[in-house]
């Protein structure tokens, strides 16, 4: 089990940023989008503080987050890297596997990815991804390259404020249409 302490788990900007997109995509009635918590077994707490100092996570978590965007089920991980590829360590097998179950049932999967050396955001698909691991598990590169990501899924700051990533998934889900 791996373990949380108070240099750990902090809210992380992208999943800031993208908490703030979700409030303003309900709010304008666009997405129903909720942020999964990681379960945690608390094992030390500051009683007077009323914080907790050292847990482990209780159990493997999923996705980052799970909604309803005009009428499109969808899940989605965030991950931020300050490299210049997404290392693949980073996406876990049971993260893949529970968003090729959750597109099995008709649902749409991806990962939103922030390269903070560039200041850019990606919509990145289940099935580019699975590429990508599938390279990496057969011997190959370890991650996925900046210069692999697709500038048709750029994701962007609108209204200086929140990350429009319905943009790329509508172009996404159009282009499989074809």
């Amino acid at each position: 089990m791996g373990y949380w302490n108070t240099r750990g788990l902090r809210g992380s900007v992208l999943e800031e940023t993208i908490n703030v997109t979700n409030e303003k995509y309900r709010e304008l009635h666009l997405a129903m989008i909720q942020k999964i918590p990681t379960p945690i077994k608390p094992i030390t707490i500051d009683k007077a503080k009323g914080v907790i100092t050292l847990a482990y996570f209780d159990q493997k978590s999923t996705v980052d987050y799970i909604g309803v965007a005009q009428g499109t089920s969808i899940c989605f991980d965030a991950k931020e890297t300050t490299k210049e590829a997404l290392p693949l360590a980073n996406v876990h097998l049971h993260q893949i596997e529970f968003m090729e179950d959750f597109e099995r049932q008709g649902g749409e999967s991806f990962l939103i990815v922030y390269f903070k050396k560039y200041d850019r955001y990606f919509l990145l698909t289940l099935g580019v991804l699975k590429h990508h691991y599938q390279i990496s598990a057969g011997g190959g590169r370890k991650s996925i390259s900046y210069s692999a990501f697709d500038p048709e899924y750029e994701i962007f700051i609108e209204g200086g404020m929140y990350l429009n990533y319905l943009k790329p998934l509508a172009k996404f889900i159009d282009s499989k249409k074809v």
